[in-house]
């Protein structure tokens, strides 16, 4: 994602004791994240995605930055 602009992020109100990321999300300049995401590095980006079981969606354009964090148990094999 970072070909496209994105940084890892959590939202800034599920933020948890310690600093701890809450809700992940990717954020892309210039979209509406700015007041309620906060950059995290990918380490712990990353930590929290595998502690949640989570699955990256994404459209393969280039120019399109659709992104969705699902359960991996929701993804079709």
């Amino acid at each position: 994602m970072e070909e496209r602009g994105g940084h890892p992020a959590t939202v800034k109100r599920t933020m948890e004791k310690g600093d701890e990321p809450g809700l992940l999300r990717i954020d892309y300049p210039g979209f509406s994240g700015s007041d309620s995401l906060e950059e995290i590095s990918w380490e712990a980006f990353f930590k929290k995605f595998d502690e949640e079981k989570l699955a990256f969606l994404y459209d393969d354009e280039p120019e399109n930055r659709f992104s969705k964090l699902v359960a991996r148990e929701h993804v079709k094999k």
